[in-house]
Formats: C-alpha cells, structure tokens, sequence
C-alpha cells in the first residue's frame, strides 16, 4: 500500500501493519528535514509510535549503491512539522461518557431512552458563530453523556447553518458514532420564499427534510417534528407526510411541537391508527411559563404513550443570574432579537431575584434549579438546553445532581 505524507498520521499507522510501503519526509537526526521523491515509495518497518511522529527504519533502500543508516532516520508527521502544532487531533469521545453522571429517561411507550439534559443548536452554532467553538460545545456535551443533539431546519442564523455546522462536526468527529446519536430536525416556519416554504404541506416538510439531510451529511434523522400547528392545510395531509416519511427510512420517529391540544389529540390517534407512534411532543415549558402544565398537554401526552421534551427552559436567560443587577453589554438581551429589553418589568425582575435566593439555599444556581424544576417528576423526559460556551455547558449540567424537590420547596416555586 502506497500512502503520501499528506494522508499519514499518527493516529491512522497505527492500525497499519508493521511492514509497508510509505512515500513520506524523512529526518535525519544529524540535518535538516530530508525529503525523498513524492512519486518514489520506500520500505520500512515502524519501529515506534507516539503523537510526535514515527520513528522507522529505512529497509534494504540503495542509493548509488549505498544503504541508509538504520538509526539515522525519524519520520516527521505532518502535526509535528506545523509550528506550535496547529492541527487539531482526531476527535476520540471519552471513553467513559456513560459513566459521568447522566441519567436517561424513557421517552413514552418506545424503546427510546433520552438524557435528561439534551442539547439544542437554536443559536450559537449558526454561521455567525465560530466552528472551533460549535464543535468544542458538541464534543463536550457526547463526552458529557448527552447523545440527543435538537436541530431545525431554520436554525442559526442564517437559516440553515446551523445545520450546516452540524453536518461538518458529523463529518469531521462524530460520523463513527452516529449510532450512539439520537438527531432531530423540523420544519414548519419560515424557511425559503414563495408558498412552499413554511407551514405543514406535504411539499414542504419533505423538501425540507431533504435539504437538511444533505445539509447535516445524513442519510436519516432520528425524530423529524412537525414544528407548528398548521390551522390551514388539513392536518391529514401534514400527518400523512410524516408517516411517509418514516416509511421511506428518512426518519425513525416522528413528533409535534407546540400543537394546540385538540391538534395534538387527533395527531396521537391518526399517527398510532397508522403504525407510526408519536414519540415526542416539544413545548416550551419553565417556571415563567407552565401552559403545558395547566392545559393538559403533559398529561395528554403521557397518556398517548409519547414524551415530552422542554425547550427554553431558562425562559432564553431570565431564569438565571445574569440580569438580577441590570442588562449587560455582551447579553443577548442588550443585543436585541427574541428576548426584549421590555420583559425585564419590575415585576419580573423580583420574582427573578426570589427564586435566586431559593436556589442558593438549596446550593444551586439560579440556572440550576430552573432546569432541574423542569425534570422534576417524570411528565418531562429531557430538557434542551442552549449554550455559547462550553464553561456554561458545564455548569448547566450541574443541574441533574439534584432534580428532588420537597413539598414546600414546590409550594413555593
């Protein structure tokens, strides 16, 4: 086998046999670098391996009738030869990323098991977002036990790159893990122009989905959700799309998002009269806003076998610490967008600083304790959380050490 310096490294040799055929750089310990012809390949046997290079010995090699000195030569990886060695390593998850603390609930009647704590890519993984970044976020969160990853087709801005971003960390790490990965997409609003690019017609949720297959570099998703109730197109149509599409193998499962509960009633019947369970609802739930709670949509869920997943848990950031003493610079409030300046009322405001002070004495982050009130009993079966760095990833998670409440905590709350 004949393999150039530029696809040799480290990582892959050493799964090579000890006698082959390389075409490489050479160093000789006693010079500078030493390059033998790219078109001309040299026997050697790999002598030792390490995250440096290669040391080897050149084999019965004769130039002008003269054998290099065994000892003489070192291969140099690529890594090795790039100053201050910018090249990143081959990703390789944590071998002990089941074993760190997650907890994993079953989603409805389904063989189904979720982590509590599942990662959406709403924002910051978007194209105006750095991929060092994203792709830091995503390898800590699957060495961290998380292996439920929430996308849309609209997703980050601009629409599409968060999917986009998700294709090349797919690509680039996790392609040898997919099976370890449970991968969501929607569509329902505002995608492309015309009439065919937002709602639930057929035409839309499955052109969608083909887009962001190609877009995520994947031959299915996992759970495809019809992300809104669509009060025009009937909802045969957008129910019969998703059953076609689970049987055309671009998804395993499907869901609802945000249906209004009659919706949801007749979406659980028409989906399960056709063989095709609803897995998962997903509905904005947290401790501002309870209206899944106070509707029925939980227990309607529970009791049609499906689960539900929460999303904006922290009510986008209120639920934290970040605005108890004003509205920072850097915060995606000052900046504008979805969360408005005009939601931080006075009112607001002391029910933020209460709930600080609870958390605090139950030895928890504001943060903490509103994700972990989320998964208080067992109606929720994840919650989805958005992150901007990998710092407050970490802390976020520290929220499944304590999920319990007393009565009086929850009382309170």
């Amino acid at each position: 086998v004949i393999y150039s310096a530029a696809t040799l490294s480290p990582y892959h040799l050493t799964t090579l046999s000890l006698f082959s055929f390389f075409s490489f750089p050479l160093h000789r310990k006693d010079s500078a670098l030493h390059e033998f012809p790219a078109t001309v390949s040299y026997p050697i046997v790999v002598q030792f391996v390490s995250n440096r290079g290669i040391s080897c010995i050149p084999h019965t090699f004769d130039e002008q009738n003269k054998s290099f000195p065994e000892e003489m030569y070192t291969f140099v990886s690529e890594q090795s030869l790039k100053p201050n060695n910018m090249i990143n390593p081959i990703y390789s998850p944590d071998s002990n990323r089941y074993d760190n603390g997650m907890k994993y609930r079953r989603c409805g009647r389904s063989g189904i098991l979720l982590p509590e704590i599942s990662l959406g890519l709403w924002h910051n993984f978007g194209d105006v977002n750095t991929l060092a970044n994203s792709q830091a976020m995503a390898h800590y969160a699957f060495d961290q036990g998380i292996t439920h990853f929430d996308l849309a087709n609209n997703y980050g801005p601009s629409y599409g790159s968060a999917e986009e971003t998700f294709g090349m960390i797919i690509k680039k790490s996790f392609m040898p893990y997919r099976d370890e990965l449970f991968i969501s997409t929607k569509a329902g609003h505002d995608m492309w122009p015309g009439p065919y690019g937002e709602w639930g017609s057929r035409k839309y949720l499955m052109n969608s989905l083909n887009q962001s297959l190609k877009r995520m570099n994947l031959d299915y998703v996992d759970i495809f959700y019809s992300h809104r109730y669509d009060p025009e197109t009937p909802l045969e149509e957008t129910l019969q799309a998703l059953v076609d599409i689970v049987r055309q193998g671009k998804a395993l499962y499907v869901g609802i998002s945000k249906y209004p509960k009659e919706a949801a009633e007749f979406a659980y019947k028409y989906l399960a009269e056709r063989d095709v369970h609803c897995l998962l609802y997903q509905g904005k739930y947290n401790l501002f806003n309870r209206e899944p709670e106070e509707e029925g949509i939980l227990r309607q869920a529970k009791e049609n076998g499906t689960g539900f997943i929460a999303f904006s848990p922290l009510a986008q950031g209120l639920l934290t610490n970040r605005y108890i003493n004003g509205i920072p610079e850097d915060s995606r409030m000052a900046r504008g967008g979805f969360l408005k300046k005009e939601q931080l009322t006075e009112d607001v405001l002391s029910k933020i600083k209460a709930l600080n002070k609870m958390a605090e004495e139950r030895g928890q982050t504001l943060a903490e304790m509103a994700l972990a009130w989320v998964l208080k009993d067992n109606l929720v079966t994840s919650v989805i959380i958005g992150a901007s760095s990998v710092a407050q990833l970490e802390d976020n998670l520290k929220a499944i050490r304590n999920t319990s409440f007393t009565k009086e905590e929850l009382i309170r709350l």
